[in-house]
């Protein structure tokens, strides 16, 4: 065998992560429905303070993010100094595991998790244990019954990707309480701009009264999928041990200020939440019937359980020949007969409901 580089053991055999599909058949015009991305856009706020960097592409920006750590802090009441922000939260997902799981260290996380976890697990050294979910519900006996002596991190996406579902901030509450304190809780809370439920917490109260548990947050959802900005709250001593090995630069100058820009858009931010409340809740009555299961869903997402993983194939194939893409989750979380639909304008919702309500089924 050839002499040459090899990657550390263990690193060829982790799963890259599967994006959502972007493209319809050649010429067709396609209306994406794949990547959770906002319905509305971005901000018009934050779309100014982005065209606002292009004289100034020469100048790295400043290394803390200080000026989004500043509004973060501003309009969610939180100190400043225990923000981190990232390159996506996925960034922040890399620097937890590198930062708290070593070789032969374990990480539990839900069933039906944010594919992500496995990845940065593995690629740290450690290994991923799944703890199985109750319809589509993250469990948190079965989360706790899966620590061990080994357990380093406890991932939670809160609402989850990609059933939508979401634990109450009473039973988030009990998952801390039955960890040891040497646990690291990391709450993922990427789509809580969109949860309408009253019994939710998006973690800031936990992370306030406890050493082991960070919330973990992105724009993405809310219109800046493509600047890649991530935050993080926690302990001071998290923010400390993240900050000494993320990259001096890790957000660009764009995604700082638009996500600032966007943080201090409140209102913008309550017009995407009713938007899609409006017509997640809407699609989701559409399509609770024809051997149909819609996933009660907290994100701006649902989740459609068809009868048979043929039928998943078939609905998604009648979708893309209207140019209509949505997400398959079967190859990345192994529901084969499931399909993640993102909620995206009103002429798409429209009919991605008539074409699913009008397939015959054999």
């Amino acid at each position: 065998m050839t002499n040459r580089p090899k990657p550390q053991p263990g690193i060829l055999e982790i799963a890259p992560y599967v994006p959502g599909r972007s493209q319809a058949a050649a010429g067709q015009k396609a209306i994406k429905l794949s990547s959770n991305e906002s319905p509305l856009g971005a901000s018009p706020q934050a779309i100014a303070a982005y065209k606002g960097v292009g004289d100034h592409l020469e100048i790295y920006p400043e290394g803390s993010s200080a000026v989004l750590r500043e509004a973060l802090a501003e309009v969610h009441g939180l100190d400043g100094s225990r923000i981190v922000c990232g390159n996506g939260s996925d960034d922040l997902l890399h620097l937890l595991a590198q930062c708290y799981i070593g070789d032969g260290d374990e990480a539990v996380m839900s069933q039906y998790g944010f594919s992500v976890y496995p990845i940065v697990t593995e690629a740290a050294g450690g290994r991923i244990v799944m703890a199985p979910e109750s319809d589509f519900v993250a469990s948190v006996d079965s989360i706790l019954a899966a620590v061990s002596e080994r357990t380093r991190i406890v991932f939670l996406a809160n609402p989850n990707n990609p059933t939508g579902t979401y634990l109450g901030a009473s039973e988030v509450r009990r998952l801390q309480a039955g960890l040891r304190p040497d646990v690291l809780l990391v709450l993922d809370s990427a789509y809580a701009e969109y949860v309408t439920t009253s019994d939710y917490s998006v973690g800031v109260d936990l992370v306030e009264r406890a050493d082991n548990v960070v919330m973990v947050r992105t724009f993405s959802k809310m219109g800046l999928a493509a600047a890649r900005v991530g935050w993080l709250y926690g302990p001071a001593h998290v923010a400390d041990a993240l900050n000494r090995i993320r990259g001096p630069f890790n957000v660009n100058l764009g995604g700082q200020l638009a996500a600032a820009a966007a943080t201090r858009d409140v209102d913008f931010t309550r017009k995407l939440a009713r938007y899609n409340a409006q017509w997640r809740d809407w699609l989701s009555a559409q399509l609770g019937s024809n051997q149909m299961r819609v996933v009660p869903s907290q994100a701006n997402f649902i989740m459609v359980l068809f009868a048979e993983p043929a039928h998943a194939d078939a609905a998604f194939e009648a979708l893309l020949a209207k140019g209509l893409i949505v997400r398959q989750v079967g190859s990345s979380y192994g529901i084969a007969n499931g399909l993640r639909i993102s909620i995206g304008p009103e002429a798409a919702m429209r009919a991605v409901a008539d074409v699913l309500k009008n397939m015959v089924f054999g």
